[in-house]
């Protein structure tokens, strides 16, 4: 059974941080792709960033670049969004999501078919 559970979320000043966890379960393919979405009222789901877990090659929204980092701990299955800088822009639902078995990672949602519950971040 698949599953991935969000954490970190909350209510933050801008120019504060913050960093979600997303603990991964039962997935057994080691290469994947691992990726963290956001979605706020009234706007399309958006690609945030995007991890390759073999090479760690990553990829990220131009909203985000040098403020977002994506990260995973050494065993595969924990990932991270360290969130510094924020903005009030950067209000939304923030979900984990899983793609396995490929190298090649896009921040494209219908690409991966594992998702987590979601963790709401607000910034005022």
């Amino acid at each position: 059974h698949v599953q991935l559970v969000e954490s970190g979320g909350g209510s933050v000043q801008a120019g504060g941080s913050l960093r979600l966890s997303c603990a991964a379960s039962g997935l057994t393919k080691t290469t994947r792709c691992m990726g963290w979405f956001r979605q706020a009222p009234g706007k399309e789901r958006e690609g945030v960033a995007v991890l390759q877990t073999t090479g760690r090659n990553t990829a990220y929204a131009d909203s985000v670049k040098g403020r977002f980092t994506i990260s995973q701990d050494d065993a595969e299955s924990t990932l991270y969004l360290q969130m510094n800088n924020l903005k009030p822009e950067d209000t939304a639902t923030y979900y984990c999501a899983a793609r396995p078995g490929y190298e090649s990672c896009y921040r494209r949602d219908s690409d991966y078919p594992v998702w987590g519950q979601g963790t709401q971040v607000t910034v005022s």
